[in-house]
């Protein structure tokens, strides 16, 4: 919560209580910057919220209450406009006192301990390493990346996992592809029916094994080789998706293997809790969970008549691991083709005893690509779905994460190639990034900026629009970590470009004229490009000093 926010809501809670004799509790005290600046500084919408407790008209609440929060030093004037609504005027100063804060702060301006130390586990993207990363996994990363930055930077505790579904179906037919075109590089008969990814990576590892091992897998049916072929077959693609992450500017803090959950005996240990609880029952041969007694469509699978684990059963055990490792809360970022996962995983959760209100799901929705009005599905390279490494090197890596981010993702988004390419203010990120490199230059030309408690020749409308932004920004991240989207923060980001563009084009900075006018309007320079390039870093965008 800004200063400025913080200091009315307790003038606020103070006056209702002396007029009302009413403790007012903070999620109950709102106050927001109108539209319209006629209407004051700060407004807030609590008579009217108050009316039904305290038995009166909302105009009525206001009006009493005006007469103590006049007595607050920092509050100019008060108005009761519309139905109730109580308008703020304040003085000058207590809204140029953000630039001081700033200042001082810099790089940490805007940090915060909403989160208060809070253990959190967010998994996101979670790809299985069988190819790679595409337009769906994009939109989750660069999610994933920005709501982790933001926790961390609020005061969370914060570990970003990425799990690897490394013990499937699909990571058998992984190492059968590269155990067949090893086979083929030694130029012996291999079976083109058991290639199920064919990508030149595969053929080119498949090579190198050939040229190092020989011929000691040929004619090798043991476990041992079909281990081999599948770990060195997974390392290759979780490599590969590695590095287009790091391309990304995407990390995480731990990656955690399926297979060892096994090897761990963790999924094991799981199945067996599991059993004795009174949910499991046997149907068909195989062994249900009664999931249906906890809001899922329908019973779920644990264990399959010929005796193999369903995808259900190691995912209760790595989320039962996640609780176990000390996390307070989960989050969960999966793609559309998930929200059946949901219910049978709060389930498993509730069922061994854990508070399923601990863990969160955000699904991320459809990414359609359209160039010139038309959707894209295919790579013109490739032939083959579009992958993050291509976008990136398409229309770069800082409007790529913009645009992913820029709406909310439980909304269908249509990725704009044609407006991605473009080098000019239609584009959001060069018309942000202009702004950013045109606080730079100024500052590069006089840079002859104070730090003062205050600056009374800062009352343009324009000055004031800026500042009263800057101040919001604490505010801002509150609200991210508060509702997980953050496109919030985007769009913080695109208004502060906004206002600063008006406040530089509607006035002078450098004026030789007015030396002091000069550095105070600095002052608010660097204050915005300390702010701008705060949200920049948050967003995992670059802050170019010159474009």
């Amino acid at each position: 919560m800004s200063e400025i926010s913080s200091q009315l809501i307790e003038a606020i809670k103070g006056s209702f209580k002396d007029a009302f004799n009413l403790e007012l509790n903070d999620n109950l005290v709102m106050v927001e910057i109108p539209k319209d600046t006629s209407h004051g500084d700060y407004s807030t919408n609590i008579a009217m919220r108050l009316a039904k407790d305290l038995h009166k008209a909302p105009k009525d609440i206001a009006s009493a209450a005006k007469e103590y929060l006049l007595k607050y030093p920092f509050i100019n004037n008060v108005e009761i406009a519309g139905p109730g609504f109580i308008n703020f005027y304040l003085k000058k100063d207590s809204i140029t006192e953000v630039i001081k804060k700033v200042l001082t702060e810099g790089d940490n301006y805007g940090k915060n301990d909403f989160g208060n130390h809070e253990k959190v586990m967010v998994e996101y993207v979670s790809a299985n390493p069988t190819g790679d990363l595409h337009l769906g996994h994009a939109r989750g990363a660069a999610y994933g990346d920005t709501l982790t930055r933001v926790l961390k930077f609020s005061g969370y505790d914060v570990l970003r996992e990425y799990y690897v579904n490394d013990a499937g179906n699909q990571i058998e037919t992984l190492g059968n592809s590269l155990y067949e075109r090893y086979k083929e590089a030694l130029g012996l008969p291999f079976d083109m029916s058991k290639i199920g990814y064919q990508g030149k990576d595969v053929i080119k590892l498949a090579k190198d094994i050939a040229k190092t091992d020989k011929d000691k897998w040929v004619n090798d049916d043991s476990l041992e080789r079909k281990d081999y072929f599948k770990k060195v077959g997974t390392k290759l693609e979780l490599d590969k998706i590695k590095v287009d992450l790091d391309l990304y500017r995407v990390g995480f803090d731990h990656y955690q293997s399926e297979l060892e959950l096994y090897r761990s005996g963790k999924v094991k240990n799981a199945l067996e809790a599991v059993k004795k609880t009174p949910y499991v029952y046997e149907k068909d041969n195989a062994l249900w969970l009664k999931t249906t007694e906890f809001n899922d469509d329908k019973d779920r699978v644990l264990v399959k008549s010929d005796g193999s684990l369903t995808y259900f059963t190691p995912d209760i055990a790595y989320h039962k691991d996640k609780f176990d490792r000390g996390y307070d809360h989960l989050i969960n970022i999966f793609g559309a083709d998930h929200h059946g996962y949901m219910a049978r995983l709060k389930a498993g959760l509730k069922i061994l005893g854990y508070d399923d209100n601990k863990l969160e799901f955000r699904i991320i929705q459809i990414v359609r690509l359209m160039e010139n009005g038309q959707e894209v599905k295919m790579s013109k390279r490739t032939g083959n779905a579009v992958t993050i490494r291509e976008l990136c090197e398409d229309v770069g890596v800082d409007v790529a994460r913009y645009f992913f981010i820029s709406k909310p993702i439980i909304s269908h988004l249509d990725f704009d190639l044609t407006l991605a390419r473009k080098q000019s203010n239609e584009n959001p990120v060069y018309y942000i990034q202009y702004a950013y490199a045109r606080m730079n230059s100024i500052l590069t030309k006089d840079n002859a900026f104070e730090i003062k408690d205050s600056y009374p020749l800062l009352t343009n409308e324009k000055e004031i629009a800026l500042l009263k932004h800057i101040a919001s920004f604490k505010d801002t991240l509150v609200d991210v970590c508060k509702i997980k989207e953050v496109n919030i923060l985007s769009n913080y980001a695109y208004k502060l470009a906004q206002l600063f563009h008006s406040f530089y084009n509607d006035l002078k900075v450098i004026d030789p004229e007015n030396e002091t006018l000069t550095k105070e309007r600095l002052s608010l320079v660097k204050a915005s490009q300390i702010t701008l390039k705060n949200v920049l870093n948050l967003l995992g965008v670059e802050a170019k000093e010159s474009m």
